[in-house]
């Protein structure tokens, strides 16, 4: 189908008034269609949504490719559909630990893809960051919380983190240690998410 027969089946079948231009803009990653212009271009194209996000990473995205509305998403995790549209426009989810658990569930996230799509990254990187450098001990509970992950994965992740970092850090005190050494401690801190999913088999 050329642009044009998309965009007259938008019309035609929804309504919708796009133009082909539109349609071409999304069709190279220009612009993005809305929730409705998505649905409408899937029922268009005779495909299903998620056919038409190459690698869904927002809460967004994996609640439309499996075809939910955030009414329906909202319901089925526990919380109100403002509260979580919200929360889905912000990039940012802030439910509780049994709400982000049934969340994974619904959208059939693994723990990694759910702190991308919950826009956790930066904050699991610091907490991750804070474990290894200080007391690991104090950082299981917040982990957990962030992650829907057996409490003991989570401990020995980080212990085996905190270990390694401090290993690194002692070869750069050490007498005989050269310079180059410390900017290993620094390397390890930067790529810490990396060695955290390592650690826990993800």
């Amino acid at each position: 189908m050329a642009p044009g027969h998309v965009a007259y089946g938008l019309r035609a079948q929804y309504g919708l008034f796009i133009d082909p231009e539109t349609v071409v803009a999304w069709e190279r990653g220009r612009l993005l269609p809305t929730e409705q212009e998505l649905t409408a271009l899937a029922g268009v194209l005779w495909c299903a949504p998620a056919e038409l996000i190459a690698a869904a990473t927002t809460m967004r995205e994996h609640r439309l490719a499996r075809a939910l509305s955030a009414e329906e998403l909202a319901r089925r995790v526990g919380v109100s559909a403002h509260a979580y549209q919200r929360m889905e426009d912000e990039g940012r989810w802030r439910g509780t630990e049994r709400q982000t658990a049934t969340l994974a569930e619904v959208l059939g996230l693994g723990p990694r893809a759910l702190i991308t799509a919950t826009g956790g990254d930066a904050g699991l990187a610091e907490l991750l960051r804070d474990a290894a450098t200080t007391r690991w001990q104090a950082y299981v509970k917040p982990a957990v919380k962030m992650v829907p992950l057996p409490k003991k994965t989570v401990e020995s992740a980080l212990q085996r983190l905190h270990t390694d970092y401090h290993a690194r850090m002692a070869a750069t005190s050490s007498w005989g240690a050269s310079g180059a050494t410390g900017d290993e401690g620094r390397a390890y801190l930067e790529e810490i998410t990396g060695h955290f999913w390592a650690a826990v088999g993800h």
